[in-house]
């Protein structure tokens, strides 16, 4: 795709290039993560990440860098690029002239009568990253060094010189091993050529700086380990890889591996195909657990709420597959127990598997077979919200949720500032009520139809649903502002124009009447809705914040004050095609076509988890989100069953 190449000039331009990242991910939960002029501008970016069970699981940085250098009549040209404090040494972004990353990121070098290909491909069932050399052109035969930079820390964190490390190497098949610390797997780097040679020189490369760290105000200083340099001699038309991975290989083998890995990743050629791609990346399987990741580089995967969110758009609207959709869901419900059934500070979280089974049988339909397997789970849930079970949040004698716990954020909106939540939002919350409503409505009628005749679920939820029926509107309702409060507490109702009441209409049982429905829908159109999702606060308030720059401090004062959400555009897009039917269609997919402008920024090829409320939107956060991806996904199946509607 045009839009996933970029040309000298944006290349050279640091101002440019560094703000562009790409991401490769696996089905083993390995990633690899730079910036298109491959200058690590965060401690999450390397090369190589993996995950490390014998460490618990997280992932870890194993290789950060690999420099090349070229010789050629006496001359030295460095490829790589670093920044050191606020000064770039190497910088071998000066000869990059093409980039192009469908499907596989590659980059073009030319130094003099040099053409040097680069290409970064991650292997799709192991722990291993595979760098493709290419000399395209060259006047005679090139040497060329490849420095490993090896970090062996947690993406989370960064190292610096230290007297534990393991600095030396073991000699393999094709190339060397090191291990820097007890617990972590060896990384082999090993090259395709048998006449690669390893020239052992340790030193630590010292005041490594990652430029986007320090402007959000973390650390950002780091020393790695450089052991020394694989040497290789190439002609025009060589062809080299190098393999740096947890287990070895057969360096015979390693061209080919890397040639039937390329074959099998398919060219992106429209908006649809990069989506179904980016799901793909978003979900992978460890010690044969499959779950989904709620964004990279940093976000962990498993995650309750995230997944909840972004289950269906993953699977069922990216291509289909119920048997992953279910295999996922049960994956979640054994990993999150004690959040489901005993306490969770996401308090609206658990109540979204009803949404979650909801669309599942509208999309495949065996409801009576869905409810054999679920209703046990979803049941449960619900006897979970009865008082004295939850600490953090009750049933309230009108029928209602009340959340409440002495500073701690009790819903989505969970961002905190010198450890006070941003938005607390303690009391009676509009998204948790209209998903408690519509789980207790789903859950009645579908005990009613399939569960025992006697049954004392339904008698005992009948009323506790009738009461929250006939409360909700009268407690969240101002018909003279004419939408629902965000929440209400001892005080009274909170009227800071949010998404969150949009649950209201969203939701198959609704809480409130057509009337005050459509009410809802004008205020959120005229006050939240974007080219990139729904802002999390009007503009109106004193406390928006409109750009999610500055500090750290700032940065989470804006995350759910003004920031939007592309997660929030599925619901919205779906209430507005309940409303008028295909009529929507062009408007929606004018909402869409934000996105598709923004696939060469932030995350190229990807989708980010949040933009500024204010124009022109620029993206931020992860650089590819789950929740975002599966918003557009189901946005788009929207869009195409309305379509065949008219």
């Amino acid at each position: 795709m045009a839009f996933l190449t970029f040309n000298k000039a944006e290349l050279v331009n640091l101002s440019y290039s560094l703000k562009r990242e790409i991401i490769s991910a696996n089905k083993t939960g390995a990633y690899c993560n730079t910036s298109i002029v491959a200058c690590n501008t965060r401690r999450y970016h390397g090369l190589l990440a993996v995950p490390v069970d014998a460490l618990g699981g997280g992932k870890y940085m194993l290789l950060s860098a690999l420099d090349e250098s070229l010789y050629l009549s006496g001359r030295q040209f460095n490829l790589g690029i670093h920044c050191y404090g606020g000064q770039y040494d190497p910088k071998g972004h000066k000869y990059i002239v093409d980039f192009d990353v469908n499907p596989i990121p590659t980059l073009t070098y030319k130094v003099g009568e040099i053409v040097l290909k680069k290409s970064l491909l991650l292997t799709p069932d192991s722990d291993q990253v595979m760098i493709r050399y290419e000399l395209v052109a060259s006047p005679s035969v090139v040497k060329m060094t490849l420095r490993p930079f090896l970090a062996f820390r947690s993406i989370h964190a960064l190292t610096q010189q230290n007297a534990q490390a393991d600095t030396s190497y073991r000699e393999i098949n094709g190339g060397a091993a090191f291990k820097m610390y007890p617990g972590f797997p060896d990384l082999n780097i090993q090259l395709s050529s048998a006449k690669s040679s390893f020239k052992y020189a340790p030193c630590w490369y010292k005041g490594v700086t990652y430029s986007d760290e320090y402007r959000r105000g973390f650390d950002c200083i780091e020393d790695l380990f450089v052991p020394g340099d694989f040497c290789v001699e190439m002609k025009k038309g060589d062809v080299l890889v190098v393999a740096a991975g947890v287990g070895e290989v057969a360096p015979r083998s390693i061209k080919s591996r890397y040639d039937k890995a390329e074959k099998s990743m398919d060219a992106s050629d429209n908006f649809q195909d990069v989506l179904v791609h980016n799901a793909d990346l978003l979900k992978y399987s460890r010690d044969g657990r499959k779950r989904i990741c709620a964004g990279f580089s940093w976000l962990d995967a498993g995650l309750l709420r995230e997944t909840v969110v972004s289950l269906p758009g993953l699977t069922l609207y990216a291509d289909g597959d119920c048997a992953e959709f279910e295999e996922i869901l049960d994956n979640l419900i054994a990993d999150n127990e004690e959040r489901l059934y005993r306490r969770t500070t996401q308090v609206e979280a658990p109540l979204r598997i009803a949404d979650v089974l909801q669309q599942y049988i509208a999309f495949a339909g065996g409801e009576k077979d869905v409810w054999k397997k679920y209703g046990k789970v979803m049941c449960g849930i619900i006897e979970s919200y009865a008082p004295g079970v939850r600490k953090e949040v009750g049933l309230h004698p009108n029928g209602l949720l009340w959340a409440q716990m002495d500073r701690t954020a009790l819903s989505w909106m969970n961002a905190y500032v010198d450890g006070y939540p941003v938005t607390e939002r303690a009391g009676y919350q509009v998204d948790t009520n209209a998903w408690w409503y519509n789980a207790l409505c789903f859950a009645l009628e579908m005990e009613e139809k399939y569960g025992a005749k006697k049954n004392d679920f339904v008698n005992k939820w009948s009323k506790v649903r009738d009461l929250a029926k006939a409360n909700f509107q009268a407690t969240f309702y101002n018909e003279s502002k004419g939408y629902l409060a965000d929440y209400v507490d001892n005080a009274g109702g909170h009227f800071e124009v949010r998404p969150n009441q949009m649950v209201a209409v969203y939701v198959p049982y609704s809480p409130v009447d057509d009337e005050v429905k459509s009410q809802i829908m004008s205020v959120v159109k005229s006050e939240l809705v974007t080219k990139r999702g729904l802002r999390t606060l009007s503009p109106r308030n004193v406390n928006y914040r409109g750009v999610y720059e500055g500090s750290q401090r700032d940065r989470d004062l804006a995350y759910h004050q003004g920031c939007t959400r592309p997660e929030l555009l599925g619901a919205y897009i779906d209430i507005n095609f309940k409303m008028v039917g295909p009529a929507f269609v062009k408007k929606a997919e004018y909402l869409l076509e934000g996105f598709l402008e923004d696939i060469s920024k932030h995350g190229v090829g990807a989708f980010s988890e949040l933009y500024d409320g204010d124009p022109p939107h620029e993206p931020h956060g992860a650089i590819s989100s789950a929740c975002a991806t599966a918003s557009l996904l189901w946005s788009e199946y929207l869009i195409a069953v309305n379509k065949l509607e008219k």
